[in-house]
């Protein structure tokens, strides 16, 4: 009866495209501290020139208005295909991370980027609503490889090292996909050696988020980055539909109707 409530849908039209951006600022700037410009702040968004160029994934609440200063939109994700990068600005996280291994690698790959539920939506259907769709969107245009970030709040990694080192001993990418951050605020994540991990307290450190890739065979890139103006250590992420666990390819299966 709860995903009853729900619609799940690409946005569509520049209504659709600044509800997404009053989301992003509800969790991004206000919740976690984000820095945006002064005039996005008097308009309570958060955007970039990257928008454009994004198809934007909406979790929409039915029971509430659209007029409602874009309070319908309560969940979002941000989806880059590779053939529209390359023909416009490129990847948005190639200012992060080195993507040479995904640009050479001759497959069609999706960049994900910016999600977020609103608070008030957390812990419910809403963000397995929102995997869903992108499971739709992903096996209608013969997606091979998704990557994006996932952030850890704060910028200071001796605080997250268990959670940080434990991504890298257990979770690196093979060679053939391992994208490295950038130097300029790189920092790295094997801080401890293995047997230094709290393994306990890692996890507990770690985003529900990135426990949920990880869980359907997702992998780390080589290195966080340090994003001051975001407020976060970001961790970068990476699936292979090859290389999927079952679990994955069972559900990728079902949403094709096999």
């Amino acid at each position: 009866m709860e995903a009853n409530r729900f619609e799940v849908r690409l946005a569509d039209g520049p209504a659709d495209l600044r509800a997404a951006q009053q989301l992003r600022y509800r969790v991004f700037v206000s919740e976690m501290g984000a820095k945006v410009p002064a005039a996005d702040a008097e308009a309570g968004i958060e955007r970039d020139e990257f928008d454009a160029y994004f198809d934007h994934l909406l979790l929409i609440d039915k029971t509430v208005s659209p007029d409602d200063m874009g309070r319908h939109v309560v969940g979002v994700y941000r989806l880059l295909r590779d053939e529209v990068a390359r023909a416009n600005a490129g990847f948005y996280g190639e200012a992060e991370y080195d993507l040479s291994p995904i640009l050479n690698s001759g497959r069609k790959a999706l960049e994900l980027g910016r999600s977020c539920v609103d608070k008030d939506y957390r812990g419910g259907v809403g963000m397995h609503l929102l995997w869903d769709g992108l499971g739709d969107y992903v096996t209608e245009r013969g997606i091979e490889i998704l990557f994006g970030v996932a952030s850890f709040h704060g910028t200071n990694p001796d605080h997250i090292a268990h959670a940080l080192s434990y991504l890298h001993h257990n979770h690196l990418a093979p060679e053939d996909l391992r994208v490295t951050a950038r130097d300029e605020h790189a920092c790295r994540m094997d801080l401890l050696a293995p047997g230094q991990i709290d393994a306990r307290n890692a996890v507990r450190q770690i985003p529900s988020l990135i426990k949920a890739y990880l869980r359907l065979g997702g992998f780390v890139g080589q290195g966080a980055y340090i994003d001051h103006e975001f407020n976060t250590i970001d961790v970068r992420l990476l699936m292979d539909t090859s290389r999927m666990v079952e679990r994955y390819r069972a559900f990728y299966a079902r949403k094709r109707g096999a």
